[in-house]
């Protein structure tokens, strides 16, 4: 493979990435977080950046469907997981994409309703999505250097005229506060359903290449793309930092984007936003769309009618949840992230691991206590916290929400203990 097509996929996946939670959640992040930015922005790098690429190595290693990342545990659990992954999807994150796009790029410039932004958004989104053997290199060549080119201005302008002041945190815990806020940009379970979009676009460019040459392809794009969204974040994180003083400390994620595009693009700032906006939004709303009606596809025998009428759906779904405010669907989305969130992470590393250390046994025994030890934080986020509180005081990291960390880890180190044990035997 050469290095345009190397640069190529990885702009692709750096663009699919790039959406909607990715843009507005760094610079309130930096916003709130004060002198201990960089501590902030680790914990956001580390599930916003590095568990989505450790999930696209994952992919270059099985080079299969999501499915193929569950069906250790079983194959009736991977089922359930992929349709509940899909369904969370193309509900929250898809549509959240178009209430993004309506309140930043839309709203400020043209007064219309968020249903008409909704119905043209979601059209356009459904013609790529059926066009999909374009997709990579639509992507790839014209929409990502333009998202690029747009957030270095509004960056580069941040950091070379404010004084670097960044006054005090406004959070108890910034480490685990930015990988908690890294939950909301789904980019973890993009990971598992844009992986293989670019999987299966490599395979309709180059169906002769072989199992190594696409796993190297994939692995390089994979870290180049992880790069520039570990740069991109960390720049929007700083942005936001350097304006602490500068907005009301309660304004939301959005108008803070636009008053900072505001502030370092004058004139220009809106025209500017709105092209951002729509490019970052409108390529993850078509991946997620495209990775869905690719799952369905392939459950129905490859028939191009599931593809078609999963597209459809997930456009529609799109137009009536796009109806609601941003913030409100980040709220929505909160318990389901808690849930399935963890599970997501521990099923990428350990597909990511050498194969004798992730053993169906080792599979099933960590990701049931990944579930268990993930039901206290999402009981925590549908408003029982006070009601668990004593158990969840008991479990390390448990008053953090990541209480299902150790005890994943501790039962990852002992069935594989226990497995090296029975092999002796």
């Amino acid at each position: 493979m050469s290095k345009k097509t190397i640069a190529i996929t990885a702009f692709a996946l750096f663009s699919l990435f790039f959406g909607a939670g990715n843009l507005i959640l760094p610079p309130q992040l930096g916003f709130k977080s004060g002198n201990l930015w960089w501590l902030v922005a680790i914990g956001f790098c580390i599930s916003a950046v590095l568990i989505p690429i450790l999930g696209i190595l994952a992919h270059a290693k099985l080079q299969g469907t999501m499915f193929d990342f569950a069906k250790k545990v079983s194959p009736t659990f991977s089922l359930v997981y992929c349709y509940l992954v899909y369904a969370i999807s193309i509900s929250l994150p898809s549509p959240r994409t178009a209430s993004v796009t309506h309140e930043m790029a839309i709203q400020p410039l043209w007064d219309s309703s968020s249903l008409i932004t909704s119905i043209i958004y979601f059209a356009l989104v459904y013609i790529f999505v059926v066009n999909r053997s374009k997709i990579l290199d639509v992507v790839g060549k014209f929409l990502t250097p333009g998202i690029l080119l747009i957030l270095l201005l509004i960056i580069g302008t941040a950091i070379f005229t404010l004084d670097f002041d960044f006054g005090i945190t406004a959070f108890k815990s910034p480490f685990t506060h930015g990988i908690l806020e890294g939950y909301q940009t789904f980019d973890a379970i993009g990971a598992v359903v844009v992986g293989g979009v670019i999987i299966i676009s490599i395979n309709l460019k180059d169906s002769a290449a072989s199992y190594e040459v696409k796993k190297s392809l994939i692995r390089k794009a994979g870290w180049l793309a992880g790069l520039g969204l570990f740069l991109i974040y960390t720049g929007l994180i700083i942005t936001g930092a350097l304006f602490h003083d500068a907005f009301d400390p309660e304004i939301s994620r959005t108008a803070l984007l636009s008053g900072i595009s505001l502030k370092t693009l004058g004139s220009t700032a809106n025209l500017m936003l709105s092209i951002l906006v729509s490019l970052a939004c409108f390529t993850t709303a078509v991946g997620i769309v495209t990775g869905t009606a690719d799952f369905i596809k392939g459950r129905f025998n490859d028939s191009r009618q599931a593809y078609v009428i999963t597209a459809i759906i997930g456009c529609i779904l799109g137009v009536l949840m796009g109806q609601f405010n941003v913030g409100y669907i980040i709220a929505v989305a909160l318990p389901a992230l808690m849930f399935i969130y963890p599970i997501t992470i521990v099923l990428i590393l350990l597909n990511v691991v050498p194969d004798k250390f992730a053993s169906p046994k080792v599979f099933r025994w960590v990701v049931a206590t990944t579930v268990l030890f993930s039901i206290p934080d999402f009981l925590g986020s549908i408003g029982f916290g006070d009601a668990i509180t004593s158990f969840t005081q008991w479990i390390p990291l448990g008053e953090n929400h990541m209480g299902w960390v150790l005890p994943a880890l501790v039962v990852f180190v002992l069935a594989n203990f226990m497995g090296k044990n029975q092999d002796r035997l």
